[in-house]
């Protein structure tokens, strides 16, 4: 995206980027608005992905830890519950008002630092392959390849914070708080502990953002083809992308949940001592307790949670990288007429 660093940087606006004339602001006539400029910084990419995550996180949190209570194989009378809706009033009605956001001061530790990484690589990678693959245009497998490596590093720096967030969103979890919980896994089980879900979360996260940004490109092509900033189309975009990734990645979303939780009454109940570790192993275990459909519990609770969230993950990264790129280039204008 090449912008004029004079009288074109005016004023920032919500609907799209306009030049002096009065028409949409086109960077060129194939210009990639997603591919910022090589000028910018790695930080830009950075704040505008922290800030996108810890929103994306925190606006949508309830609802993940109805979808991680729906999950459970072997869930206590107590915490069965037949939709959204009705779990979420439950749970408040029965267990406090603040219980569905247990576990969320872990999610905004990990999710500022693991989105910062995902976007930053994210646009790197898609920027180099484009480059290689469609000399410089938008190319669907520079996108899903860009995504999948960005996982690799978001995963590795969320992982931990998954584990202590679905303990603590559990039915009747034992630990009084944060600390707690990480003290006491950290001496039951070891470190490993923290990691155990880390391959079922790559083998669900890789095709998950695989899925997600192709989608997400794609839809862009249709809304946005001339990727001006454009908040509507990036909505749209992203709850399209995040729907069709969330429901096509729950089984594996199941799998990661049961080694996350390490559920006592599930396991015990198919003779299994001690925790459970390997995707494969997920798998045989899930199917024993539930047959195919157990693979699918929680889909809805995870598609109204991905739809609004990748939503606002999406609308907010592109208003931060934006607005940070506009700003950096206003202040380059203003130097240069001095």
């Amino acid at each position: 995206m090449e912008l004029s660093s004079g009288r074109a940087v005016a004023r920032l606006e919500m609907s799209q980027v306009q030049s002096e004339d009065g028409e949409p602001f086109n960077e060129s006539s194939d210009g990639d608005y997603e591919s910022l400029p090589p000028h910018v910084s790695v930080t830009t990419h950075m704040t505008a992905g922290a800030v996108a995550g810890i929103l994306e996180h925190t606006v949508m949190y309830p609802v993940d830890s109805v979808k991680t209570r729906m999950q459970s194989l072997q869930p206590d009378p107590n915490a069965q519950y037949k939709g959204v809706y009705e779990a979420l009033k439950r749970i408040i009605k029965t267990e406090g008002i603040f219980r569905p956001l247990r576990g969320l001061n872990i999610t905004m530790m990990g999710a500022g630092p693991a989105h910062a990484l995902y976007f930053a690589c994210y646009e790197h990678v898609k920027h180099s392959l484009s480059h290689i693959i469609q000399s410089g245009g938008n190319s669907h497998i520079a996108n899903g390849v860009a995504g999948s490596v960005a996982t690799v590093l978001h995963d590795a720096v969320m992982n931990p914070a998954e584990v202590v967030k679905q303990r603590m969103q559990m039915y009747n979890s034992p630990y009084r708080g944060l600390w707690d919980c990480v003290r006491t896994v950290t001496h039951t089980e070891g470190i490993g502990a923290f990691y155990r879900s880390y391959s079922t979360q790559l083998t669900m996260n890789i095709p998950f953002q695989a899925v997600h940004f192709i989608t997400y490109e794609l839809m862009q092509e249709q809304l946005n083809p001339h990727r001006h900033y454009n908040p509507s189309s990036h909505i749209v975009s992203g709850a399209a992308a995040g729907a069709v990734s969330a429901a096509v990645t729950t089984p594996l979303d199941v799998c990661k949940t049961l080694l996350n939780t390490q559920e006592n009454v599930a396991l015990s109940s198919v003779n299994i001592s001690g925790h459970l570790s390997g995707m494969a192993n997920a798998f045989r275990t899930v199917y024993r307790l539930g047959g195919l459909a157990a693979f699918f519990k929680g889909v809805q609770a995870r598609v109204i949670y991905q739809m609004p969230s990748t939503a606002i993950a999406w609308s907010v990264y592109e208003f931060f990288k934006y607005f940070l790129t506009k700003q950096k280039l206003e202040q380059e204008a203003a130097s240069g007429q001095l």
